[in-house]
Parts: structure tokens; C-alpha cells; sequence
């Protein structure tokens, strides 16, 4: 089972709240939902039941529905993507009679399943037929173990209900003590061990969580850190995607702009917080990496896309450039977010239907010349240009200087949206034309979009204004 997130158990009514209790009471942590006027003496009372199944299985939330199990598959039907990504969900008998695992074999569903079958004395209906046979989850390792190499695990457990025999090397009672066929002459192989290297085939490799690393001629133990450079979105929890869920709800420390920690709400509840000026982008990717080296799973924050003028960029920077040995160990994972000008464009229509290009207006970490290089050869080519960081207190001018450059390429009438603070409290998405831009339109929290030649403006309805750029060009 997934031990780093609390599970929920989800009821729709007043008859299953004792079922409920007997499952928390083993489960440490985990919190009895229920339906708000059906449901009393819950822990979480919600009013959408398909809202809040989906958002608990999106951040990787362990769900016990008790209803019935066709119930909770059409309702998280749509988020079945990755099964190495999705939590265990099970289906619960309202009277306890049925425990039925039906989501996240990878990660502990049929261990969790026989957990709350046994409180409720009966039996899991379990129809894996590796767990059955072998009485252990080759691909769902308990806790203090990690997998290296799922995805040779399914045709491992194929050879191995084919008669095939299995070698054990290291040390691991939870598999000496299973069904398996061990033989040490088998053909198939287990190994149990620290090294990091290729598996071979036709063998599983299981790591555990503290591996030995060798520092200035001395083995001493530490566990593996683990860095993870996410993207929020813009900032709706909507937005963000499940992946970036789950590495914050694993996370122990937490990086970043205050700002942006803040857009992640409850998910940074429990975390070491460690906030810094947003300008602080090398000294902040030092600290994660620091903090990483000392064997923690750290998340760096970014709204929008990591990679796209954001964190991702500072961390391999540093990484490249001061190349410390502490940091070689460290596992290393970018998780992509929805970027502001992904968010702008859905927001007005399409104007990113066709050719697009972005340019940063901010001048702090390139010359100004570069920049205006930029926007003449984009005006010249007819992108359509997504402008971050237009405007700050101290950068006024810059954004006057480019709608001069973009005039001679562009007609004044051409679209330009302005989005700012999407997702957030104030957001607001405007429409005007290249000759009503000016200074004051605008703000570091804004994501401006220059039309091409072709974009178009279409109303629809009295108030709704659609923007976008056809998918044929025409000269």
C-alpha cells in the first residue's frame, strides 16, 4: 500500500458509517468522507461525489469506496491513464460482506485488500493470479523496498506462472517466506541489492531505501535523495496535473517563492517549507539540491512549466556548473505543468492555433539588444508571441519599446490578449488591439499574446469574444 498518503473512505450513507469506522481504525491516518445530509459523525463532509473521488485519485489518495464498484469506475474512469501512477482504490459491501480491489496493483491494492478484509472478517476477492499463486506482489514491494525495473515485471510473473523457476540473491524475508518457486538453479532471478547498475534480463532488482554510498573512502549508509521540479499550472488545482500531485503529497521539503508554495494549498500541509525571494533562482536551486544530497525528496515549486522561463532551467544550471559529488547520487525528475500562455490561450479561444514563439521582455539575465533582435525577427517571420514578465516596477519602457517594433510589422488593429492571474483570485483575461497597449496594461503577473497577420477576433453571442489564429496560413 501506499504508506506516504492517508487513505479515504468514501460513504454515501448513514448505513455504512460503522463499516467505515472499522476500516480507519486499522488505517493510520485516513479519514471517513461523507455525503453531506445522508452522512453524520464523518471526518470530511462533501456535496460532489464525482468532484471528490476525482480529486482525491488525482493526488494519489488510497480511496475505499463503500458502494458499488461500478460506481467508483465510472466516476474515475476518466483519470485511468498510468497504472504506475494510480493510488489502490477498492469497493466496499455496505454490510463489510465484500472487499474488492479494482485499481493500483502497482501499488499495493491486494495487500490493502486483504488489511481490511481481515477486520472485517471475510474474504478479499482477489483475482490476481500471480498474488494468489505466489502470496506476495512482485510489482507492488513493501515498504523498505523500491523496484528498479517494472516494466520487466509483467513478463517475469508470465514466465513464472509458466512453470518458470526464480533464484533469490540478497536478503529479503518477504520473498523467502512467499510461494515462489525458489531454486538456485532457476532461470529467472530476484536480486535484492544496493547497486545501481542495468538489470539484466529475465531478472527483477528490488533496492532498498538505504543505499551505500561510497564519500572520501568511507561507506557510510544514507538513503537516496530524490529532486523533483514541478509545475503548478497557473494555480487552480484543476490545473495541476496528478503526477505533480503525487510528488507533493511524497515530498518532505518544499522549495520555493512564497507565492507559489501558497498556490499549492493544503498539499504543502505537513512539509519542511524552505520560501525565498523570487530572484533567489541559483541560491534556491543549491539549497534543493543540499537538501536533496542529504537524502530528503525535495520539490522545487514553479507555477506554470518548470522548464519554460522557470526553476527547471536554474537546477541544471547549477548542477552543470559547480558539479558537486554530493549532488551525483541525487534521482532527478521535471514534472510539466499547464504554462501561462497554455492557460491564456484556452482561456480566449485559440490564438495559438498556428506558429508561435516566447519572448521574455525581462532584461535581468540577457541585454536588451538580444531581446529586440528577437521581437524584429518574430514580427518579421508572423509568429503569433506569447511575452512573459512584460512589465515590473522598475521595467516600464520595455513593453513601449516592443509595440514600436511590432508597428512596423503589424497592423495597429491586430488582437492582443492579455491574461493575468489566471487561476487565482483577480483573474482576468482581456482582449484590445497592438495600438492600445501600453505600460499600464500590464504586470509581472500578466502573459500577454501578440497576434499574428492572420489572427482573428469573432464575437459570439452579446459578451463572449473568441480569439484565435487559423491552421492555414494565408500570405
Amino acid at each position: 500500500m501506499n504508506t506516504r498518503v492517508a487513505a479515504a473512505v468514501v460513504i454515501l450513507g448513514q448505513n455504512s458509517v460503522a463499516v467505515g469506522r472499522q476500516i480507519t481504525s486499522i488505517l493510520p491516518g485516513a479519514k471517513l468522507y461523507g455525503l453531506v445530509n445522508r452522512t453524520s459523525d464523518v471526518d470530511v463532509s462533501f456535496t460532489n461525489f464525482g468532484e471528490t473521488l476525482r480529486e482525491l485519485f488525482a493526488t494519489g489518495t488510497p480511496l475505499i469506496g463503500i458502494c458499488a464498484a461500478g460506481i467508483l469506475i465510472r466516476t474515475l474512469a476518466p483519470l485511468i491513464t498510468d497504472k504506475s501512477q494510480e493510488p489502490p482504490v477498492l469497493a466496499v459491501a455496505e454490510d463489510g460482506s465484500a472487499v474488492v480491489p479494482l485499481l493500483g496493483g502497482l501499488s499495493g491494492v491486494n495487500d490493502l485488500a486483504r488489511q481490511i478484509a481481515e477486520v472485517l472478517n471475510v474474504k478479499p476477492a482477489i483475482t490476481t493470479t500471480g498474488d494468489l499463486r505466489f502470496r506476495t506482489a512482485l510489482l507492488s514491494p513493501p515498504p523498505g523496498y523500491h523496484l528498479a525495473n517494472p516494466e520487466d515485471g509483467k513478463k517475469f510473473i508470465a514466465d513464472l506462472l509458466a512453470g518458470a523457476k526464480v533464484k533469490l540473491e540478497g536478503t529479503a524475508p518477504w520473498l523467502s517466506e512467499s510461494q515462489l518457486p525458489i531454486d538456485p538453479n532457476g532461470e529467472l532471478t530476484i536480486q535484492i541489492t544496493e547497486n545501481l547498475g542495468t538489470p539484466q534480463p529475465n531478472c527483477l532488482v528490488y533496492h532498498p531505501d538505504k543505499l551505500a554510498i561510497d564519500s572520501d573512502s568511507e561507506t557510510k549508509e544514507q538513503q537516496r535523495g530524490k529532486l523533483a521540479i514541478i509545475g503548478t499550472g497557473p494555480g487552480a488545482s484543476k490545473w495541476m496535473s496528478p503526477q505533480v500531485k503525487e510528488i507533493l503529497n511524497a515530498a518532505t521539503d518544499l522549495v520555493g517563492y512564497k507565492t507559489y508554495i501558497n498556490l499549492i494549498g493544503s498539499l504543502a500541509d505537513g512539509k519542511h517549507i524552505h520560501e525565498s525571494d523570487n530572484r533567489e533562482e541559483e541560491a534556491r536551486a543549491k539549497m534543493a539540491l543540499d537538501l536533496a544530497a542529504q537524502g530528503r525528496y525535495v520539490a522545487v515549486v514553479s507555477s506554470g512549466d518548470p522548464g519554460i522561463y522557470a526553476m527547471a532551467a536554474a537546477v541544471f544550471e547549477v548542477l552543470d556548473r559547480y558539479n558537486k559529488p554530493e549532488w551525483q547520487n541525487i534521482e532527478i525528475q521535471v514534472a510539466p505543468g499547464i504554462s501561462a500562455m497554455q492557460a491564456t490561450a484556452a482561456t480566449i479561444g485559440a490564438p495559438l492555433g498556428h506558429d508561435f514563439c516566447a519572448i521574455s521582455l525581462s532584461d535581468i539575465l540577457k541585454p536588451w539588444e538580444i531581446i529586440t533582435q528577437r521581437i524584429t525577427a518574430a514580427a518579421q517571420a508572423d509568429f503569433v508571441i506569447a511575452f512573459y514578465n512584460p512589465v515590473s516596477k522598475e521595467r516600464t519602457w520595455q513593453l513601449a519599446e516592443a509595440k514600436n517594433i511590432l508597428l512596423q510589422y503589424r497592423k495597429p488593429d491586430t488582437p492582443v490578449v492579455l491574461g493575468r492571474n489566471l487561476g487565482r483570485p483577480g483573474e482576468a483575461v482581456k482582449v484590445i488591439t497592438l495600438d492600445q497597449l501600453e505600460a499600464a496594461s500590464a504586470d509581472m503577473r500578466t502573459l500577454i499574446l501578440i497576434g499574428s497577420s492572420q489572427t482573428r477576433q469573432i464575437q459570439q453571442g452579446d459578451d463572449q469574444v473568441w480569439v484565435y489564429t487559423p491552421r492555414r496560413y494565408q500570405a
